[in-house]
């Protein structure tokens, strides 16, 4: 079992209760009671920090106040001041620290935590919380210690390598944060015990070839049997893992494209 040094990473203060609301656990279950996540359910009660990613204060100057951790996320949370004396929540990119400032708008430095449109960011920059749509808030690259990287400008569009490693177009007028998503450390925690997993709220995964083939496509066999299948398949026989391909042939957004992303030894 591993864990992170928290008393070094955080600032230790509690969260803004102005700024904190109350979720209900869905446990993996829609608006008719029905299970369209597995392996969800169960874990510690959690608050919903509100944060915000509409970042719509532009041009007004942002003081950090506290570095926090935030339950529904793997990244860390800044506890900002604005100069007009509003307080929100924004993702924490990396190296930021208490005190450190950053601002929001067109004709500002290229700078950690600054924020700006895609159109004034030069190429080789690492950007995160990018905007799909202006105005539509930050939808892509929000994890802990993921980074995108704009590689190009063209025809009103910017180019940007996922971290995925596909390359993407977005309209140059969108905006992104500079830098990383901070707590890059996040996916090094081994949980090294069931009980953790069940404190996140994750129940048991079973495996396809330890069920039935009522179950599923890779169940059945006398003793322990592989899948028996040349392709992995999911519960519902479509197509999962080992680099097949899974995205939909027709999706709306295939036209911008530029490089799928790569998997397996490939990548």
């Amino acid at each position: 079992m591993t864990t992170l040094p928290y008393k070094e990473l955080l600032s230790g203060d509690r969260p803004m209760k102005s700024l904190l609301k109350a979720k209900k656990s869905q446990s993996g279950r829609n608006a008719f009671g029905r299970i369209t996540v597995r392996h969800q359910g169960g874990g510690h009660k959690k608050r919903l920090r509100d944060v915000d990613f509409a970042y719509d204060k532009k041009n007004i100057p942002a003081k950090v106040e506290t570095i926090e951790y935030d339950p529904y996320r793997t990244g860390f949370i800044a506890r900002a001041l604005y100069a007009d004396g509003a307080r929100r929540y924004v993702l924490a990119p990396k190296d930021l620290k208490v005190g450190d400032t950053f601002i929001i708008g067109e004709a500002v430095p290229v700078k950690v935590g600054n924020r700006l449109p895609l159109s004034k960011i030069p190429t080789g920059t690492f950007v995160y919380n990018i905007e799909l749509k202006l105005g539509g808030g930050s939808r892509m690259v929000r994890s802990a210690g993921t980074f995108a990287e704009v590689v190009a400008h063209d025809g009103g569009y910017a180019q940007i390598k996922l971290p995925s490693t596909e390359i993407r177009k977005i309209i140059d007028t969108c905006y992104a944060s500079i830098g990383a998503v901070g707590n890059e450390n996040s996916r090094l925690v081994k949980f090294g015990k069931a009980g953790r997993s069940r404190w996140m709220g994750i129940r048991p995964t079973v495996r396809g070839t330890a069920m039935n083939p009522v179950d599923h496509p890779h169940g059945g066999g006398e003793g322990r049997q592989g899948r028996g299948l040349r392709r992995a398949k999911s519960m519902w026989g479509k197509p999962t893992g080992k680099g097949q391909k899974t995205r939909t042939p027709k999706k709306y957004s295939n036209s911008f494209i530029v490089s799928r992303r790569k998997v397996g030894k490939a990548r």
